[in-house]
């Protein structure tokens, strides 16, 4: 049973993958590539309608309301659009990750968040 919901959550982020992928696409329709790219930016943003820190509730919004946007999303692009885009993010899914890209990442998130500290943090009165 784990090992089918590990499998299907791999497929889902591989499938939100092709569907950034496609939304850059010239083949693929406008309508298709807001809702594309819509999909891909909630899917993969830290902020949701409700937070997944909030026991159950907080993951069921991506459980109900991903699959079918998915779903919606694939069909409104042409199918040769969406088998190459689909490759393409299994073959990315299969490289290596480099652990210094993510160091690296993670050090630009401190570096803002220190200079958004730095700057709301309230200074001596003049």
């Amino acid at each position: 049973m784990l090992d089918r919901l590990v499998a299907w959550a791999r497929r889902i982020r591989q499938d939100v993958h092709a569907l950034y992928l496609a939304a850059r696409d010239p083949r693929t329709p406008w309508y298709a590539k807001a809702l594309a790219l819509g999909i891909a930016a909630y899917a993969l943003s830290p902020i949701d309608l409700i937070p997944d820190f909030i026991p159950v509730l907080g993951l069921l919004d991506e459980a109900l309301l991903l699959p079918p946007a998915i779903l919606l999303a694939i069909r409104l692009i042409p199918p040769e659009v969406m088998a190459e885009h689909r490759e393409a993010a299994r073959r990315a899914a299969s490289r290596p990750v480099s652990s210094a890209g993510a160091a690296m990442v993670v050090l630009l998130w401190l570096l803002a968040a220190l200079v958004l500290l730095a700057w709301f943090w309230p200074g001596e009165a003049d």
